[in-house]
């Protein structure tokens, strides 16, 4: 799955919106501060709470663009910020609860580019 997830982020990273995110010096000290086990934890309350229901409270509108935390711009670069993109980028079906295995995924997808962000000077 890594893989996978490897080349969907080396895609979207070569797009025009998607790839117009990163994390700044304050975000990457806040993910070394935390630790990736913690942004991993705010990563799984961020689907559970914000995309998992069938029909989600401000659909579209609920994950802030600006750099308040790296799991929000970490869902904006990667498709992951509202139940349309889930469906367009990631084939994941709207107007249906999100099953674990899926929000599995999301949160990895979210990790893996939180990861790569922190490994780029």
């Amino acid at each position: 799955m890594r893989k996978n997830i490897n080349n969907l982020l080396d895609s979207l990273s070569k797009a025009k919106f998607r790839g117009s995110f990163y994390l700044n010096q304050n975000m990457k000290h806040y993910v070394m501060e935390k630790g990736i086990d913690i942004i991993e934890e705010h990563a799984y309350k961020f689907v559970t709470e914000r995309l998992k229901d069938k029909n989600p409270k401000n659909d579209g509108k609920q994950t802030p663009m600006k750099q308040v935390h790296p799991v929000f711009i970490a869902a904006h670069a990667t498709g992951c910020c509202c139940r349309s993109c889930l469906l367009k980028i990631h084939k994941i079906q709207k107007e249906k609860e999100l099953t674990e295995e899926e929000i599995s995924y999301v949160v990895e997808v979210l990790i893996t580019w939180i990861q790569r962000q922190m490994n780029k000077k």
